[in-house]
């Protein structure tokens, strides 16, 4: 994550702001949680989100896009 302030030590410029937006959390297909991010967000944040009457075979995932346009997402079943 970049927050637009680091300067590049060999060109001497600044480095642009890149960093995750948003974050859609879903159990089962249905959004459970948002989340809306900045800057201030680690390059690995730890983000928890507790979820009520979950059981065994169901499906959490997450969906997020940054500032760039960029997105991804990650899903598990939990056992």
């Amino acid at each position: 994550m970049e927050t637009g302030q680091r300067v590049d030590g060999k060109t001497n410029r600044r480095i642009p702001a890149h960093y995750i937006q948003k974050m859609v959390f879903k159990l089962n297909g249905q959004q459970v949680a948002v989340a809306d991010t900045g800057t201030g967000l680690s390059r690995r944040p730890l983000i928890a989100v507790r979820l009520k009457g979950t059981k065994t075979g169901d499906t959490i995932s997450v969906n997020w896009t940054d500032n760039m346009g960029e997105s991804g997402s990650a899903n598990t079943t939990i056992a």
